[in-house]
């Protein structure tokens, strides 16, 4: 608990939180999320849409449009063996 300010502000702008439900449509290749609360203010209540691609160990999620504006974001998660 000794972080400065300036250490505080650098690390909560460059990340985001959220929780809510989530549903995945596998002939769609959709993630449908609905999110009940978020560090970005401005999702709270809202519903959007991820892209999902499973391969091997590998899921890939991707957002069309970043959070923050221009391009898009992927996510990629591996699972251990």
């Amino acid at each position: 608990m000794t972080d400065t300010a300036e250490e505080n502000k650098a690390i909560v702008q460059g990340s985001i939180a959220y929780f809510g439900r989530y549903s995945i449509d596998e002939s769609s290749a959709q993630m449908h999320i609905h999110y009940d609360g978020s560090t970005f203010p401005n999702w709270d209540g809202e519903d959007q849409v991820r892209l999902v691609a499973v391969s091997n160990n590998q899921l890939r999620i991707t957002s069309p449009v970043s959070a923050v504006g221009g391009g898009s974001v992927h996510l990629v998660l591996r699972r251990l063996n």
